[in-house]
């Protein structure tokens, strides 16, 4: 019993004299005991709001994959829709062998309508000066028709 007495004090504390009292030995394998338990709680207080916080953080990634998703299937929508809106490319038919002399753009030369011939998919207000654009003063310089 002796022995086993020396072993937890050399436990608690290696640097103590091995001939010392039992009941201090007592009292510091209680307060190591008494430590630990505590520090027991600390952790498992720490492991639950540890465990909490992930909790949390799963649901958010869930969340953020599902807003992805409907994001992504949004996207696609607006690009179908997009693709839809465009117009398809435009073929321009040949002209006529002998061309009608004097044919305005638009008129209808030897039964078929003729085209207006420019530039096809360019659009052109993008090399114009701003100040003609500017669209801020129409209503005041070109007031509406009634």
């Amino acid at each position: 019993m002796d022995s086993r007495f020396m072993e937890l004090g050399a436990l608690l504390d290696p640097g103590r004299p091995p001939n010392v009292d039992k009941s201090a030995i007592l009292v510091d394998a209680a307060r190591m005991v008494t430590q630990l338990r505590e520090e027991s709680q600390k952790l498992k207080e720490s492991n639950e709001s540890l465990q909490e916080k992930i909790d949390e953080l799963k649901a958010e990634k869930n969340e953020l994959r599902d807003e992805k998703q409907r994001l992504k299937t949004e996207k696609e929508n607006l690009e179908w829709q997009l693709k839809a809106l465009s117009p398809p490319p435009t073929y321009l038919p040949h002209p006529p062998a002998i061309p009608a002399p004097f044919s305005a753009p638009g008129q209808v030369v030897g039964g078929k309508l003729m085209p207006f011939v420019g530039y096809p998919g360019i659009s052109m207000w993008q090399f114009m000066p701003p100040a003609v654009v500017d669209t801020s003063q129409d209503h005041v310089l070109r007031p509406p028709v009634a």
